[in-house]
């Protein structure tokens, strides 16, 4: 599944470039802080499997308040790196390649 190209966000890792895209809105349980943040990778050029990796913090427009951090394009370069060398291939069709990075997130009562 190819991400929408409205909203996304080009980013170059090691000459090769992707696109990102963080949810507007948080889910209904991103919204209560009850899941982390997730945001979704593909190839620029040539899409093929996502990457969709899942923060540990939880949505900046969450509803209740909780502080969260800004998804800065340095932290998506570090997940496109870390999911590469974990054996993501973005070229190739397929099913989406989850990474988890959630260690240390703590839902919110």
């Amino acid at each position: 599944m190819a991400l929408g190209r409205k909203g996304a966000r080009r980013i170059l890792v090691d000459g090769t470039a992707y696109r990102w895209r963080l949810r507007r809105r948080p889910t209904y349980f991103q919204g209560l802080a009850w899941s982390p943040c997730t945001f979704a990778v593909e190839h620029a050029d040539t899409p093929g499997t996502t990457l969709v990796v899942t923060t540990d913090q939880p949505h900046p427009s969450n509803w209740i308040g909780r502080e969260a951090g800004a998804v800065l394009p340095s932290h998506v370069a570090r997940a496109i790196e870390r999911a590469l060398r974990e054996g993501w291939t973005p070229t190739v069709s397929g099913s989406p390649f989850h990474l988890g990075l959630f260690a240390g997130f703590t839902p919110s009562p």
